[in-house]
């Protein structure tokens, strides 16, 4: 006799197989679960659901593929649970930091059934339900609220943020090894470099590279999201432009970017290049640049201000009548982002940021001006490296590619 969908389990517990090697420490996981629970309690909030890829994997290690469907981690005084959608089996629970839930598709709101599992399992029948407002639709929340609706929804995504943009030791050091690996996708991206050879050929030389260096360092992760941004002349243009089939010419602006993506954990290498020779205005433009960055660098040191680091690197371009070729803020927070999902926003050197730098954190500086086609030394010009800022108040340059003129002028 054919089952039945009233028959069909609605929720599931997969644990298949092993947990997986955990690429933070348990202290480390220990740490970051303890403050959030603290910050609840000082809040009177009962619950937090989290909805965002940065939460979920920042406070479990795991990182959900959605693809239409929603995920969650649910956090109370006494539990911690991922939940999943059936599709993906059992590496959820293997990934996530304690328990996990899965819900399936055999009836509509098991998601939210889910959830309602997890919070009366912990007695919690009302109260506050802490969620990341920057995170969910207006229908979301609407589904949010009429599946608890003896429950006030509340915004943590903010003050969770700003936990996150203090990183641990443990962190840091593992930033610093993203850091490498990016820098390793550089030496391959100049190796493949060419003239007539296309840009994406460029971009698979170094993200190979960065993958079996990562799947080296962390054999236990999952090996997705490292990805090359190479672009040449037009295409430098934008700092986002993925590769394209165009081919390498020699005398061209090329604009080299390696990301790592390791645990959900992003890193960033980026390179002004030029293929045998480069001109006068270019060169000129490039320097002007440079400039700005080396002076960046200066800059970033506990207590500076966010916005006056803007300000001051804005007066060379000002002086240089280059202020409005200017792109955009000269650098961010890293830790759990990607190009698809959340960053930290409250740490970036943009005018409208009022953050003072402190220990802990980890900022880039990148300065990139855009010089439309059809004028001298047209293109995208843009340098990044990352600086940590100490625990003892020192900044370290965690980016080893070089930068500049001196030696990105690539002869083959």
């Amino acid at each position: 006799m054919a089952q039945q969908i009233s028959d069909l389990e609605r929720i599931k517990y997969l644990e298949n197989g092993e947990k997986a090697k955990p690429v933070f420490s348990k202290e480390e996981m220990g740490n970051r679960v303890g403050k959030l629970r603290k910050y609840m309690a000082d809040n009177d909030i009962d619950a937090i659901l989290f909805n965002s890829y940065q939460n979920i994997c920042y406070y479990s290690e795991y990182l959900y593929t959605a693809f239409g469907r929603k995920y969650g981690l649910v956090v109370t005084q006494d539990k911690h649970v991922t939940v999943s959608a059936n599709i993906d089996g059992g590496m959820p629970w293997r990934r996530s930091y304690e328990d996990n839930i899965v819900y399936t598709d055999w009836k509509r709101d098991n998601y939210y059934f889910a959830v309602k599992t997890i919070l009366d399992e912990a007695g919690i029948k009302k109260g506050k339900l802490g969620i990341e407002f920057d995170e969910v639709s207006i229908e979301f929340k609407a589904l949010i609220q009429d599946a608890f609706p003896d429950f006030e929804l509340v915004n943590v995504a903010n003050d969770l943020m700003k936990f996150r943009m203090i990183k641990s030791q443990e962190e840091i050091d593992f930033i610093k090894s993203g850091a490498h690996v990016c820098d390793i996708g550089g030496y391959a991206v100049v190796d493949a470099i060419k003239e007539g050879v296309p840009e994406y050929e460029v971009a698979l030389a170094g993200t190979q590279a960065m993958t079996r260096k990562i799947a080296e360092l962390y054999p236990q992760v999952d090996l997705r999201d490292t990805w090359i941004w190479f672009q040449s002349g037009v295409n430098t243009d934008g700092a986002h432009n993925w590769a394209t089939t165009k081919k390498v010419q020699k005398g061209e602006i090329l604009s080299h970017n390696s990301f790592s993506m390791i645990a959900g954990y992003y890193t960033a290498l980026e390179r002004t290049m030029f293929l045998d020779h480069v001109d006068d205005a270019s060169l000129r433009l490039w320097e002007i640049n440079v400039e700005v960055h080396e002076r960046g660098l200066e800059l970033i040191k506990p207590g500076a201000k966010c916005s006056d680091i803007c300000a001051e690197l804005n007066d060379i371009f000002r002086k240089y009548d280059l202020l409005a070729n200017r792109s955009f803020g000269y650098g961010h927070s890293f830790g759990v982002l990607s190009h698809y999902y959340g960053r930290e926003a409250g740490l970036e050197l943009r005018e409208d940021i009022e953050t003072v730098l402190e220990p802990g954190m980890v900022v880039s500086m990148e300065p990139m001006i855009m010089i439309p086609e059809g004028q001298p030394g047209a293109g995208g010009y843009r340098e990044h490296d990352i600086l940590v800022i100490n625990y003892d108040g020192t900044v370290e340059n965690i980016t080893k590619f070089p930068y500049g003129p001196k030696h990105n002028i690539i002869k083959k």
